[in-house]
């Protein structure tokens, strides 16, 4: 154990002084391509998991790649490595250049990047960093004690990571940034296997996770859910907790390709041609942005490409104020890249969870949602069931669990039907349990959101 909290304490990732010269030494390999690239990748993932009230399986792990783009006119080909010798470094950019010369041409060929500037990045935590074996024990336990006194039966699970990127190329461009990322999840569930209730957080700082919070909160639906009613499907009124309300949100971000959308291919094609720039389509109070020098939703300062990354208002008090430019497209259409760094944060409002359910005769408040898969990409239009407890609201009141539910709904209409808005918080909204995107979002009260079949499944 001594062994792996060291491992883990020094943080398994390569220097900026360390990646600058290995990016050097493997470009100095470079001979028959007209130009090259270096994108290297270091760090290390430390995770646990926990079932039963114990911890079951638990792991560290640490590597570095390197990955060679060799350029030969306008073909291209890539080739990497986990070995660092010179040896192993000559031949993946030999192997690159080989390959390069053998690819067909790319006909939306761009050249690659001068030297750029950069900003350092904001998401790096030393606490996440130094976050060990026992530590992640320590977490467990806050979670699984209680579970364990409390006759309940805890899951979860537990993934950090550290890590460091460079990018290089033959013109002179270097970039180096390093990252931590963590999140946490739980699942609890009563004995006789009728009650469910889940919680989870996911935050570059493991300071700003707090695992015996999240362990009462999924104790407590777990309590709450059991024995859930049959309610019949159709459209409700419906009271989203932040986790739900980021699970369906960060579809429109992942639709935000200017290239779809001036093809007629998605969401933000304009009928009859074009995109819908400038145009409203969600209520008002809705602004989505992405920013990665944002503490709370801090991303990369640099793509793999090395461009730097900017913020970016998607949409504003409901209106489309910019699409997501790759270099292609932005050069053919005129305009800048966008390179946002990938996280997302949406506005919110000052209503409480307890407001949105005294306010709601008849409804129903979802923890989260899982097995998320598209239905129409032109509506954003997705499936997916709720999970981990949801509960029927009648006269301003919880008043028992029900099953869960299936639903057919796109993100879209969900942010036009708003009744009410509240604090946004850094939420888990991946399926997998790891860090993912970062996203911050409030819970939400909406109206007719279209639950079309029950489920069995607790």
């Amino acid at each position: 154990m001594s062994e792996l909290r060291s491992l883990a304490t020094a943080g398994r990732y390569l220097s900026r002084e360390e990646c600058e010269a290995l990016a050097r030494r493997t470009l100095g390999f470079v001979g028959a391509a007209d130009a090259a690239r270096v994108n290297i990748g270091s760090g290390s993932r430390g995770n646990t998991r926990f079932a039963v009230n114990q911890a079951s399986t638990g792991g560290d792990n640490y590597d570095t790649t390197v990955t060679v783009t060799a350029y030969a006119g306008r073909r291209s080909a890539t080739s990497t490595t986990n070995q660092l010798d010179d040896a192993s470094l000559r031949q993946a950019v030999q192997t690159a250049e080989r390959l390069a010369r053998l690819a067909p041409e790319d006909p939306e060929f761009l050249p690659e990047l001068d030297a750029q500037r950069y900003e350092e990045g904001r998401n790096w935590s030393e606490a996440t960093a130094a976050l060990d074996p026992q530590g992640r024990a320590d977490a467990v336990r806050a979670i699984a004690a209680p579970a364990r006194q409390g006759g309940l039966l805890s899951t979860g699970y537990l993934d950090a990571r550290v890590g460091a990127t460079a990018v290089a190329n033959t013109k002179g461009l270097v970039a180096y940034a390093r990252a931590t990322a963590a999140a946490l999840t739980t699942t609890v569930r009563t004995a006789d296997g009728t009650g469910s209730g889940w919680a989870g957080s996911a935050h570059h700082d493991w300071a700003r996770i707090d695992a015996a919070s999240l362990g009462a909160r999924a104790a407590e639906k777990a309590r709450a859910s059991r024995n859930p009613a049959a309610v019949e499907p159709g459209r409700y009124t419906v009271v989203f907790e932040p986790t739900a309300v980021g699970n369906l949100v960060q579809f429109i971000a992942n639709a935000l390709a200017a290239r779809a959308a001036d093809e007629g291919r998605s969401f933000f094609s304009k009928p009859g041609g074009g995109n819908k720039l400038g145009m409203k389509v969600v209520d008002e109070r809705i602004t989505l942005l992405s920013d990665p020098f944002d503490a709370d939703i801090a991303g990369a300062p640099f793509t793999g490409e090395g461009l730097p990354t900017r913020r970016s208002v998607w949409i504003e008090n409901g209106v489309v104020r910019n699409l997501n430019y790759d270099r292609y497209w932005a050069q053919k259409q005129g305009v800048s890249p966008t390179a946002s760094g990938g996280s997302l944060r949406m506005s919110g409002g000052s209503s409480s969870i307890d407001e949105m359910i005294s306010s709601t005769p008849r409804g129903l408040l979802v923890t989260r949602f899982w097995y998320l898969r598209p239905v129409d990409q032109r509506t954003i239009l997705y499936t997916g069931l709720t999970r981990d407890g949801t509960f029927l609201i009648e006269r301003g009141k919880i008043t028992r669990a029900v099953k869960n539910l299936r639903f057919n709904d796109s993100p879209v209409f969900m942010l036009n039907n708003v009744e009410a808005l509240g604090t946004p918080v850094r939420v888990s909204a991946s399926e997998d349990g790891g860090p993912g995107q970062a996203v911050l979002v409030p819970p939400m009260k909406v109206r007719d959101f279209n639950f079309t079949s029950l489920s069995d499944a607790i």
